[in-house]
């Protein structure tokens, strides 16, 4: 029988007595874990278990964590002589863990017994530790062996329990069961298993069947007398009151009411190593001593805290004034004499020294202050100290932040103490395998096990890091207790590590060498090996990061890294980096200190992207570079670029409270000049940074890729450059599409250095990273993955797509960045310095030259991906790379596409940079890129003749099902003049009427009066001008929101944009000038009066306020009037003003920013002084601003007789007097003037020498002009009316426009005019030629009115009906058209307009008299949105709301009266040259096509063609040759079919039906709409609501539409990445893991894995809903307030959207929303448990808000709603809170100070608060935003903004963390 033989002794406990026997292996005996004196408590437990043992019954310990059960069980055993084996479980445990596994031998697999069986067959004791952990389908396998004792067996053998085998065995003998393959289970097997009850930790709960086969026995903590024994013993020198004070106050956190707070235990188990410690420094703070143990201020929530410092309180234990903590390390000397390394460690505590003995390492030991990279700063010092003391007793755990340097720390203790340090890197789904041993193949197939490198520490006595133990499963920890705990480990190969003394008297009880007992795998552990785990600081309150649990505190000893205060921090970075600039360094520092400070979670995310690590990283680049800007290097660091918008306003808010400035240089824009990159010498050169160019054998390796250099690109590369030579890693972050791939391998071809590419997906797992196993011929080999070659060859490692692999594999990385260390798969390992290889093999050397260069899209939606980094974030050296800035972008594509038009380039530029934009608002959720861009370039490149709109659909089809998207889109791109959407035959030009037969109106004759006066002379003077100033003025920005209007038609306008206006303001001039290509348009409003100028082609407009320089006089109404007058080179960019009335100049320079006046001689004497506000009728001064842009300008009196030249250049002023007063002034040519004389209206030529210089010949000639009509043959003169023209021009038409105008060839001098009497007249030979002139002209039916007299009634009083100041008239003379604007009373609207429509509302029509042609055209100009109330004033200005200028020769521009302002292309040509343009970018249209085969038969195809151009246009009908035709085919023209694209020239249009091929039948339309109708009304009846009140929810619901869409998109995404699956490990289907290979090899079943739902991790809580409060203000000023800006309208559909965004969605948020007035603060709208289900529920809360702010007390209850939604909404459980407050909160009416709103708002750190506050009155809400935390305000000052901010909190904060 196999039960050893009876040594004959027994042990006896109480009454109960046990015989022992002899063991077989008695190594397998545990050793030395019975204490001399044994406690009560245990004694009753190993009593109770001899008990069972005796009954032969399986027993499981249960009880809360710690190594209590497991050290009773080893004394049981032990004091049985039991050999025992024990196992570990884990998640990860499987069943051939447990039975068996096979392992090749020589090539065959054989079974090897596992744990279970070696234990049944060999009467062992089986002890499982950590039931809980396993997978649930693991245990029962179990079920029959305990039950039973059998058990069948893989390779074909049968467990069979010993009485059943004994009966057979009377019957068989043993070779036959032998043969049945029947092995007997000994009678001494037990099972001892340990434990935690589940629920109360976390865990699987027993299996029902497995729980029924044990009897179980509740081992709690030893009690408090025995406990307190104990610590005595070991505390001898601490004072026993503090001792039981201590326990006592353990003992309370243990107890059930603490665990019902939410704390976990206090690790108990851990209170002798405490008080250890404080045996050797009794004067130590206990209080800190506890914060080792349970450090409950990183571990617990507020209150959580509060509980623990109460207890303390009670207790006594809150420092006392004697109590002190450890200063520094003084010294360290090594213990010469010790059998184990050991060193003597003296601290300074207070003032004394205590020195104290600690394990030491292998290496020579190192004194504290010597190591050079260390920087001791006092924080770290007493770190150190602690860290000392902790390690004479435990190992530790170091918790602090990324970044911090907590591996510095542990690498300078380590150095202290002669450590060999071995760092481990944890990643999440590492396995217990990955943790202690691996499988691999031995050279000849065998398979075998490979000791991890934590084993290899143990043994080899080396301090192992264990670097993020904070992302490592719980369940995968567990295997590490026992060796943490007892410092002895099983392992899977069957070795057994075993704690030094235990080694020991092992030897000696059996006698055996050193040799002999590794035969037997055992293996001593080393004294000196030590653990120090490192940790980012559990998430407070979150469910997935609080991995500090009550098992976890058993382990270790808590030590908290703060981050270093702000002395320390500048002493760090100074002493790392010598010469930064000092006052950078400051100015950065208290930026991070006061981002760290803050409550606010946004800002502490902020602050973890700015760790210690970061700071040194941005200093070494400022002290190398240090004229770099930094506010950019702090934006970097944190990536704002791709902040959520409120962080970024956090930041940026932040920085500018810190005084970091955006570089102020930034006026000069950057010129790709600056930033070629040269390569020459072997040097390459980007912008300012050079460097060397690698030599390389591997050019194969070097990346070339097609790269267009732009700006943006080289700034971004010399950026990268900077960093690359200071040796950092880079990560380049930023949407798809916008060149990360092109930059990076347009970088690495510059620098010559070849490049390894490595692209992550979602399974990208460890192993991928760094090897590739395979098999050949049955052994495994690995493949080095791209990551190994690079960092051995020392290439350069491209990693892409980064954020796409889980976060827990792309952190094995960060050793290898930061450490320079990374272990592989094969046992190999990565080491940074060559130094410490020495002769160890399997070592990889890190190549100097290896970098690596990490690509990842940015984090947070649209992408979906991991943070990446957030995680990593802070190792790598961060770039955002954005699209390019328009102007690179455009050089850019226009590399790519020579071919296509620059004008359509710019369209897509700057549609496309609009899209962008609104994709960061969050408006649009896909980023469109520069890669869609580039390829709609090249498909315009290669198929030039396709339109521009239906290769942009390549890209928007994509949105084509998402209406509210395809809107903004289609607004968009029709903004920007791309008509996606238009068909070619949608052109709308206006309506032509033919022109009048000209008529032959007689000669105008010059100076040949009857009474023989010849001509006057008119004498000069000349004088010099006065200047006053000049003042510099204020000019304002503001950005054009410019629109194309042809984006669906094609008109005459094309384009126009909005001046910023205000109601009361009134346009009074317009004038326009154009210099070298770029035409200025200047734009006058006088009340108040101001100058609105701006590049016609630009984006922003500017505008100078004049109201303080022309003052509001009192007294009588002074309605001023100011023209304006461009001067031309060199004085570009002035301008002149002159107001009529106190005949002001001024001249303004807009580049100088500074202002002059100009104050001409005085002309009279100032006697009667001309007051403004006196009785008689006020002056008038005129200005003549015809040569402007010559610099020279006339002014003169109403009725006055002087004319006045003012040459701005020189400076003076040339007076000319003259013999008549004068009505007004027109300059036809610079030295000839037509003057009218006032009353007679009588004309005059003036002529003028070129320049009046000093000399005599300064003398002005008057001639009188006299009309003469055609002789009438009788000799009777007919008395005409004189009229006075409108406006003559001061150019002469070209000879062929003129002789097309007056139908004869002729060329000749000549003029062309208008007047109310005519559209046109044209005077042949003036002014030119002395002889009579020709008068030709087109007279109008009816002459133009004067303001008619009912007016003058109107307003009362007797006005004198004056003609408006401006006539709106101009003339082109290159288009041979005169233009001007007349009121709808005026136009021939029956002829324009069909009998059946109304004409619409107009601000006038332009007329447009076109010469060429002969016709008339009227366009009608929309009415302004608002118009000015100073009717009267307005009828002085002009008689249209609309005013006109020239533009660009071929055009006009309008401003209407709302500040509009219109671009009309009038010129025939210009339009027909537009509409070609047009219709290209539309593309032919659906012509038919058909599909032919070309067999080339040298033939030519006739293709579509322009058409020669007839040189006198006349009408072609048909005939296939002319263009400009009508009708006919394959050529250019109207209504032709067939031909390229329609001309216009200009005649009736003969059009060929074309019937409406594509249109959907008008039934088919029909059917569908009343098919919507029916369903519509059946929705309503289901819910009872009238149509009525349908269209009033859909007035609220309709204009919150999109956004609701857009958060339910983002919604539905953050569902579906929740429920992303994962992989199931184990699976006997699915795909080949490749940690399994061997498994593979060997022949097991289940080593696939595939994806499926996983099981919620063990004991994970629940998630809990998010909880929203919308707290609404329905307060009395709503209702008043909202005629003016509808902000109760507003705050009705924001309620409504919330409603409507979290419909379907309760499990993940539950809102309620409450109402604040003046009735009270909590006014329930929607509570919690009933929300609005349908429409008609959630337009019942609407009206109620509505209704409750109409009636209401008035008063304001904001804060208390705010501070009571607070209070109130952490009453019930969630995982985050958000309290959105919506108020007008007119603060300071109400007296309530802001900074109590703050202090309110940041009152609980668990909730978000927001306030939206609705724009009061002037600035207030931005001064009290200002006073606000930022991130937390938001001011609308439009109230559309509301549901758009909104969205901006939800997408920013709530939905980021789902």
């Amino acid at each position: 029988m196999s039960t050893g033989p009876n040594t004959g002794e027994t042990v006896n406990i109480g009454d109960v007595s046990y015989k022992l026997k002899t063991p077989k292996s008695p190594e397998l005996v545990p050793q030395n874990y019975i204490s001399d004196s044994v406690v009560q408590s245990v004694i009753q437990h190993l009593k109770w278990m001899m008990q069972k043992d005796l009954l032969g019954q399986d027993v499981f310990l249960i009880g809360p964590p710690g190594p209590l059960r497991r050290s009773i069980a080893m004394q049981y055993l032990e004091l049985t002589k039991r050999e025992v084996e024990y196992i570990a479980l884990s998640r990860d445990t499987t069943e051939s863990d447990l039975k068996q596994r096979r392992e090749i031998r020589a090539g065959t697999a054989f079974y090897i017994d596992q744990c279970a069986v070696r234990a049944a067959t060999e009467g062992r004791t089986l002890i499982l530790e950590g039931l809980e952990k396993a997978e649930r389908n693991v245990l029962p396998v179990l079920n029959n062996l305990l039950e039973n004792r059998e058990m069948q067996l893989e390779d074909g053998r049968f467990l069979m329990s010993s009485e059943r085998y004994d009966k057979l065995l009377q019957d068989h003998t043993k070779t036959e069961l032998d043969a049945w393959k029947i092995v007997r289970v000994s009678e001494n097997f037990r099972v001892i298993a340990l434990g935690l009850p589940v629920p109360k930790y976390s865990g699987n709960p027993l299996d029902p069947p497995l729980r029924s086969r044990f009897q179980a026995r509740d081992i709690y903590y030893l009690p408090f007398k025995d406990q307190l024994k104990l610590l005595y013993s070991v505390g001898a020198s601490v004072s026993a009151e503090k001792i039981s004070q201590l326990l006592s106050f353990a003992t309370t956190l243990c107890s059930q009411e603490s665990s019902t707070l939410g704390l976990p235990d206090f690790p108990l188990d851990s209170l002798p190593a405490a008080v250890q410690i404080l045996d050797s420094f009794p004067m130590m703070s206990i209080k800190h001593a506890i914060q080792w143990l349970y450090p409950y201020t990183i571990l617990l929530g507020h209150e959580g805290k509060m509980a623990v410092e109460g207890v303390l309180k009670r207790f006594e234990l809150q420092d006392s004034d004697s109590s002190m903590l450890p200063k520094e390390v003084v010294r360290v000397e090594r213990l010469v004499d010790s059998p184990a390394p050991q060193a003597a460690v003296t601290v300074r505590i207070a003032e004394k020294e205590v020195t104290i003995q600690v394990p030491a390492g292998t290496r020579p030991i190192n004194q504290p202050c010597a190591s050079d990279h260390f920087i001791q700063t006092l924080s770290h010092k007493q770190l150190l100290a602690e860290m000392m003391q902790s390690h004479m007793v435990k190992d530790i755990c170091l918790i602090g932040g990324k970044g911090c340097g907590k591996t510095v720390i542990a690498k300078n203790f380590a150095d202290n103490l002669g450590y060999n340090i071995e760092p481990i890197m944890l990643y999440q789904d590492m396995t217990a395998r990955d943790l202690l041993q691996q499988r691999y193949t031995l050279p000849n197939g065998d398979t075998a096990w490979r000791s991890s490198p934590l084993v290899n520490a143990a043994l080899e006595g080396k301090l192992v890091l264990l670097d993020g133990i904070h992302r490592v499963n719980a369940g995968t920890l567990a295997v590490l207790q026992r060796l943490i705990h007892d410092r002895e480990l099983s392992l899977y190969d069957g070795s057994r590590l075993l704690r030094e003394d235990r080694y020991m008297r092992l030897k000696e009880e059996l006698q055996l060498s050193d040799e002999q007992l590794q035969k037997r795998s055992i293996f001593p552990v080393h004294p000196s090996f030590r653990i120090i785990a490192l940790a980012e600081p559990p998430v407070i309150g979150s469910t997935t990061q609080q991995w500090l649990g009550p098992e976890f505190l058993t382990m270790f000893l808590f030590h908290y890294m703060k981050p270093l205060v702000k002395s320390e921090e500048i002493q760090v970075i100074k002493e790392m980096v010598p010469n930064i600039p000092q006052e950078a360094l400051d100015r950065l520092l208290s930026f991070t200190h006061k981002l760290r400070e803050t409550q606010d979670p946004t800002a502490q995310s902020l602050a973890a992207s700015l760790s210690t690590r970061q700071l040194l990283r941005i200093s070494r680049r400022l002290s190398q570079y240090p004229n770099e800007n930094l506010h950019s290097a702090v934006t970097k660091a944190c990536l704002s670029r791709f902040l959520p918008s409120l962080a970024r306003s956090a930041l940026e808010k932040n920085l500018a409270d810190a005084e970091i400035e955006i570089s102020t240089d930034n006026h000069q824009e950057p010129e790709l000049e600056n930033y070629k990159c040269e390569i020459a010498s072997g040097n390459l050169r980007i912008g300012a940074i050079s460097a060397p160019i690698y030599n390389t054998h591997e050019k194969m390796k070097v990346p070339d890729v097609l790269f267009y250099d732009n700006l943006q690109h080289m700034i971004v590369m010399e950026d990268m450059l900077k960093d690359f030579l200071l040796g950092e890693h880079l990560l380049l972050v930023g949407n798809q599409g916008v060149g990360k791939n092109k930059i990076v391998d347009r970088f690495l071809h510059l620098l010559n250095r070849p490049r390894e590419y490595i692209q992550l997906h979602r399974d990208t797992t460890v192993q991928t990273l760094t090897l590739q196993p395979s098999v050949k011929d049955g052994l495994i080999v690995y493949e080095d993955s791209p990551l190994v070659k690079a960092v051995k060859l020392g290439h350069v490692l491209v990693v892409d797509e980064a954020d796409k692999a889980p976060t827990n594999v792309t952190c094995i990385l960060k050793t290898l960045v930061e450490n320079g260390e990374m272990i592989l798969a094969d046992g190999r390992r990565i080491v940074a310095n060559s130094a410490n290889v020495n002769g160890r093999e399997n070592v990889i050397v890190i190549h100097p030259d290896f970098r690596m260069i990490v690509l990842a899209n940015r984090p947070g939606f649209p992408f979906l991906g991991n943070d990446f980094f957030g995680t990593l974030g802070d190792i790598f050296s961060c770039h955002a790379v954005d699209n390019p800035k328009p102007h690179s972008e455009l050089e850019m594509l226009r590399q790519y596409g020579p071919n296509v038009p620059k004008p359509i380039l710019e369209k897509l530029v700057a549609a496309f940079g609009e899209l962008r934009s609104l994709a960061d608002q969050g408006i649009i959720n896909y980023p469109y890129s520069t890669r869609e861009v580039v390829n709609i370039v090249k498909h315009l490149q290669k198929f030039p003749t396709e339109g521009l709109s239906s290769v942009v659909r390549n890209v928007f089809d994509f949105d084509s099902y998402n209406n509210d998207m395809r809107e903004i889109l289609i607004n968009t791109l029709h903004k920007y003049g791309i008509p996606i959407g238009a068909k070619p035959t949608s052109v709308q030009l206006a309506k032509e009427l033919p022109l009048p037969e000209q008529t032959f109106m007689g000669y105008w004759t010059i100076g040949q009066s009857r009474n023989g006066i010849q001509k006057l002379l008119c004498p000069t003077e000349t004088h010099h001008i006065d200047i006053k100033g000049p003042a510099l003025i204020n000019i304002q920005e503001y950005p054009i929101e410019r629109y194309e209007e042809r984006s669906q038609t094609f008109t005459e306008e094309c384009a126009s944009w909005k001046l910023p206006l205000d109601e009361i303001n009134l346009i009074c001039d317009i004038a326009t000038s154009s210099e070298n290509e770029e035409n200025t348009l200047y734009v006058v409003a006088c009340n108040p009066i101001t100058l609105y100028f701006m590049n016609m082609a630009g984006k922003s407009g500017y505008l100078v306020d004049f109201s303080d320089i022309f003052p509001r006089t009192a007294g009588r109404v002074w309605h001023p009037f100011v023209t304006v007058a461009p001067l031309g080179n060199p004085l570009k960019d002035q301008v002149i003003l002159h107001e009529q009335q106190s005949n002001v100049i001024l001249l303004l320079d807009t580049t100088g920013q500074a202002l002059r006046r100009l104050i001409l001689p005085s002309e009279e004497v100032p006697s009667k002084k001309p007051s403004w506000w006196s009785k008689e009728d006020t002056e008038t001064y005129k200005m003549c601003k015809e040569f402007s842009h010559k610099n020279w300008l006339v002014f003169y009196k109403e009725n006055g007789n002087n004319l006045t030249v003012l040459d701005v250049l020189e400076g003076r002023t040339h007076t000319i007097s003259l013999p008549i007063n004068l009505k007004t002034v027109f300059l036809v040519a610079e030295d000839k003037w037509l003057l009218v004389e006032d009353k007679t209206n009588q004309k005059y030529l003036l002529t003028k020498p070129a320049h009046i210089e000093s000399e005599d010949s300064g003398v002005c000639q008057l001639y009188m002009l006299k009309e003469e009509p055609p002789s009438s043959g009788f000799g009777v003169i007919q008395e005409t009316d004189l009229s006075i023209p409108h406006k003559i021009s001061s150019d002469q038409l070209s000879s062929e426009n003129l002789s097309s105008a007056v139908g004869q060839k002729i060329a000749s001098p000549n003029r062309i005019l208008s007047d109310k009497n005519s559209y046109a007249t044209v005077v042949i030979g003036f002014p030119d030629l002395m002889s009579p002139s020709e008068v030709y002209s087109w007279k109008r039916p009816s002459s133009l009115h004067k303001p008619s007299v009912t007016d003058t009634t109107f307003y009362g009083g007797k006005k004198k009906s004056e003609t408006p100041k401006q006539s709106n008239c101009v003339t082109l003379l290159d288009t041979n058209q005169i233009v001007r604007i007349l009121p709808p009373g005026e136009v021939p609207l029956k002829d324009i307009y069909p009998k059946d429509v109304t004409p619409p509302q107009t601000a006038g029509y332009i007329e447009i008299t076109d010469l060429q042609s002969k016709k008339l055209r009227y366009i009608p100009i929309p009415r302004s949105e608002s118009l000015s109330p100073y009717t009267t004033w307005l009828s002085t200005i002009s008689d249209t709301d609309a005013l006109l200028a020239e533009w660009d020769k071929g055009g006009v521009v309008t401003v209407d009266m709302g500040g509009h302002i219109r671009l009309w292309e009038t010129g025939l040509e210009h339009l027909q040259r537009s509409l070609m343009e047009w219709r290209n970018m539309i593309g032919q249209g659906d012509r038919q096509m058909q599909i032919t085969i070309h067999r080339d038969s040298g033939k030519d195809v006739s293709s579509p063609k322009h058409g020669k151009e007839d040189p006198d246009n006349m009408p072609h009908v048909g005939g296939n040759t002319w263009a400009g035709g009508t009708g006919g085919r394959d050529t250019a023209g109207l209504g032709g079919k067939g031909g390229p694209y329609r001309l216009d020239a200009g005649h009736t249009v003969y059009q060929v039906s074309e019937a409406e091929k594509d249109a959907v039948p008008e039934e088919v339309k029909r059917a569908a709409r009343e098919m919507g109708q029916k369903a519509f009304q059946q929705r309503l009846k289901e819910i009872q609501m009238s149509e009525y009140d349908a269209t009033t929810y859909e007035r609220f619901s309709g204009a919150v539409r999109r956004q609701v869409h857009s958060l339910r998109v983002i919604l539905d995404n953050l569902q579906a990445k929740g429920k992303e699956r994962q992989w199931l490990r184990h699976q006997a289907t699915g795909e080949l893991d490749d940690a399994k290979i061997i498994e593979g090899l060997t022949g097991e079943k289940a080593i696939y894995k595939r994806r499926g739902e996983l099981e919620p991790q063990l004991g994970s809580p629940q998630q809990k809903p998010k909880r929203l409060r919308l707290v609404v203000d329905v307060s009395g000023s709503m209702y008043r307030f909202n005629g003016v800006d509808g902000r109760l309208e507003r705050s009705m559909e924001a309620v409504c959207m919330v409603m409507e965004a979290f419909e379907n969605y309760e499990e993940k948020f539950k809102y309620d929303i409450v109402g604040h007035s003046g009735d009270g603060y909590n006014i329930g709208l929607v509570p919690l448990n009933k929300i609005p289900k349908d429409n008609k529920q959630r337009l019942e809360i609407l009206k109620t808000m509505h209704a409750h702010a109409q009636f209401c007390m008035s008063g304001d209850h904001t804060l208390e709603g705010t501070e009571h939604a607070i209070k109130e909404i952490v009453k019930e459980e969630a995982d985050e809170y958000f309290v959105i407050v919506l108020s007008d909160a007119n603060l300071s009416r109400y007296g309530i100070h802001p900074a109590k709103f703050a202090q309110i708002l940041t009152s609980n750190p668990q909730v978000n608060a927001f306030a939206i506050f609705i724009g009061s009155l002037g600035d207030q809400a931005t001064r009290l935003q200002r006073t606000l935390p930022a991130g937390r305000s938001f001011v609308a000052m439009d109230t559309k903004d509301i549901p758009q901010i909104l969205q901006q909190i939800f997408t920013s904060t709530m939905l980021s963390t789902v």
